[in-house]
């Protein structure tokens, strides 16, 4: 039955070699699978049947009985044809502009009609425009239902395949396959969480006969689409544990000499727990895949510094890979301060690095005798060897390609090395579980108690004068500002036009101040000469664009000013925020908008001004955005679900992982009887895509 999954769409009735290129073409649907899967987005309700005299303007459909009692053709202005439709407690006017003699072919008078449409309010009066229409039969059974409404586009419509004709090529699928169907999950978990068969789901996810049925067919597609996500990233995390061992890693000599004498602050309880569960996963013999996530100034680095001692410590050496020049560079200077404080060697590998230097760093490399490597994708090339690669910590690792991290990983000699992931991009646990769901989670949930949170105000165009004068009791009070502009993706120069006219109004109201300016069409010597003025103090006001999102570390810096803020993401926002609040002092963040605001812009300053917390804001961010939007992923193709969302599906995606663990624990290679069908449900999945995961 598979392989019948498996036609080729041309040989669906209806559709034919013309037709199914474009099906391909404009939604990617080459099979009898791929239509069953094009899921209707939304159903008009024809469930009721309403009375001409109950009928509102803003009701979305209407489904009304009645006879035909009156029709003409007007020919003056735009031609259309009226028909009047009555029923015992009203009348309504009827409208076409198009397909009139189609239409006047159907309409008899004095005929009994069941008409669908959406009631439209003109002169006062209500009329339906273009509405279904059939006759309605007494004898023969007249069923009521949901309406299936399907995507499609403007191409797919000019060859006449719109929703209504994706319903009857659903149909007729549907017809061929429903009672063949294969069970894709074992009846115990149809039993345990009271789910319709496979057949029945389908056929109420396309032709539901009410809201229940579409309810129990929605829940049975969801969660089995969670499950075998679930259950193949666990697979994957089983298959590592016991054919990917790693090398025992345990010596903690310099880890607790530099904890003793060199640490330069207290470490946070959530600190302490997340390089316990490191220092587990080096010593266990097993190789580490773990993701560290915290908000900006969590510490981090810290956390994968320690880890980086327990690796040296036990004779082997460390790569960090950062996705930017900028931030290598920043994880670079804090980890040298550390490294030269416990004689450790450590370089810094970039695309900018000098031949000459490039290769003394090669030689260390490969010799041993360098211990720390910090860099970007270069350090992905295929010169960069090293004597034995014990950790490799991927900074931001979603900006990396799957292929990219792979390479790195392939670098270990001996044994894979082990890896540690780290984000500042708080990520919702439902997308962690999706997107991470073969690595261990660690999240860094607290932040150092000297630091003070981040008030956040939100100030419209209007109160500008109040936001200058406050910066400026801020600079004189010898405190430093930020002040950001948004990237305009539709116009290179238009961004640059908006930062320089912004950057000439700082200038007019701080004419006593020094100021910096940087943006991304500055040359890397001019962004690094900008940023090194205002790190040292000599410029008080930095006027730049999301260029300085990541990478710019200023204690002194307590003020950041966000210009047209509703134009930002709520993650970007957050971002940025983070880029004060560094030291003991007191920072603000100032989001600047004007009064005209959709409501999910509403949403996302209300949420910046309410809470600090980076999962709170990536929560809301999932709401609206979704998870495509959230971490790039729809485009990588990891995150391609069909019926899904993990926006609104967490509880289904829990019992999912939950059954997909059971199923794991008990019977890992699936040889008992009962789970057949989810061995045969794999084999097919597997053969229709090309495995993403292996490289963290």
């Amino acid at each position: 039955m598979f392989s019948f999954l498996q036609t080729k769409i041309e040989y669906l009735q209806g559709v034919g070699p013309n037709r199914a290129l474009l099906l391909q073409q404009e939604l990617q649907i080459c099979t009898f699978g791929d239509m069953l899967q094009h899921y209707p987005f939304r159903y008009k309700d024809r469930t009721q049947l309403h009375q001409i005299g109950e009928l509102e303007e803003n009701m979305p459909y209407a489904q009304l009985r009645g006879t035909i009692c009156h029709v003409r053709t007007i020919q003056s202005g735009k031609k259309r044809l009226l028909a009047h439709l009555k029923d015992n407690t009203g009348k309504i006017t009827l409208v076409w502009f198009k397909g009139l003699p189609w239409v006047l072919k159907k309409l008899q008078l004095g005929v009994v009609y069941t008409v669908f449409g959406k009631p439209t309010a003109y002169a006062q009066q209500l009329s339906l425009v273009h509405p279904e229409l059939e006759v309605f039969i007494p004898d023969q059974k007249n069923d009521f239902y949901l309406l299936p409404v399907y995507h499609t586009t403007e191409r797919l419509k000019a060859q006449h395949i719109d929703s209504n004709a994706f319903a009857k090529l659903q149909r007729n699928l549907l017809e061929r396959v429903a009672h063949h169907l294969p069970e894709t999950l074992p009846s115990l978990l149809l039993q345990r969480y009271k789910l319709i068969s496979k057949s029945a789901a389908l056929l109420n996810i396309h032709f539901p006969k009410n809201h229940e049925l579409l309810k129990q067919a929605r829940l049975r597609l969801k969660f089995e689409e969670l499950f075998y996500l679930q259950l193949q990233l666990l697979q994957l995390k089983q298959i590592r544990l016991e054919k990917h061992k790693g090398q025992v890693l345990h010596d903690t000599r310099l880890l607790h000499r530099f904890y003793a004498t060199e640490l330069p602050f207290a470490l946070t309880g959530a600190q302490k727990r997340v390089v316990k569960e490191i220092y587990q996963d080096l010593r266990s013999g097993n190789q580490m895949n773990r993701l560290v996530q915290g908000d900006v100034g969590s510490g981090k680095t810290m956390v994968a510094f320690l880890g980086m001692l327990i690796c040296i410590g036990s004779g082997t050496q460390v790569a960090m890979m950062a996705p930017t020049e900028l931030l290598a560079e920043q994880h670079y200077k804090t980890l040298q301060a550390f490294a030269q404080s416990m004689n450790m060697t450590i370089a810094l590998l970039t695309g900018t690095t000098k031949k000459k230097r490039r290769n003394e760093i090669l030689n260390a490399l490969q010799a041993g005798t360098l211990q720390i490597i910090v860099g970007t994708h270069a350090l992905l090339s295929d010169t960069v060897n090293f004597n034995n690669l014990g950790l490799a910590v991927i900074d931001e690792q979603h900006r990396f390609g799957v292929m990219q991290r792979a390479k790195l990983w392939k670098k270990g000699k001996v044994l894979f090395p082990h890896v540690l992931v780290t984000t500042a991009t708080p990520i919702p646990r439902t997308l962690a579980m999706t997107f991470y769901g073969d690595l261990d989670v660690s999240v860094i949930d607290e932040m150092p108690a000297s630091r003070k949170p981040i008030k956040t105000i939100h100030y419209y165009d209007a109160q500008r004068l109040k936001v200058f004068q406050f910066l400026k009791e801020q600079i004189v009070a010898a405190r430093q500002v930020y002040i950001v502009y948004p990237l305009i993706e539709e116009s290179e120069k238009l961004n640059y036009k908006n930062l320089m006219d912004g950057y000439e109004s700082i200038c007019r109201a701080f004419p006593e101040f020094p100021i910096s300016i940087i943006h991304g069409q500055m040359h890397a010597a001019d962004k690094a000469y900008e940023m090194q003025r205002f790190s040292k103090g000599e410029t008080k006001l930095m006027v730049a664009t999301t260029v300085i999102e990541v990478g710019m570390d200023v204690p002194n810096a307590t003020v950041m000013v966000i210009e047209n803020a509703e134009r930002f993401g709520l993650a970007q926002l957050h971002q940025l925020r983070g880029r004060v609040g560094r030291g003991s002092e007191q920072a603000y963040c100032i989001l600047m908008t004007s009064t005209q605001l959709n409501s999910k812009s509403r949403e996302r300053i209300k949420t910046m001004v309410r809470t600090n917390d980076g999962f709170e804001i990536a929560d809301v961010d999932l709401q609206l955005r979704g998870p495509g939007d959230l971490l790039g992923v729809q485009q990588s193709g990891v995150l391609d679900l069909k019926i899904a969302d993990l926006a609104q599906d967490s509880k289904i995606l829990y019992a999912a992982r939950t059954a997909a663990q059971h199923i794991i624990k008990e019977d890992p290679v699936l040889e008992h009887p009962q789970n057949l069908p989810i061995k045969v449900q794999l084999v097919h999945i597997r053969s229709r895509t090309a495995t993403w995961s292996n490289a963290s």
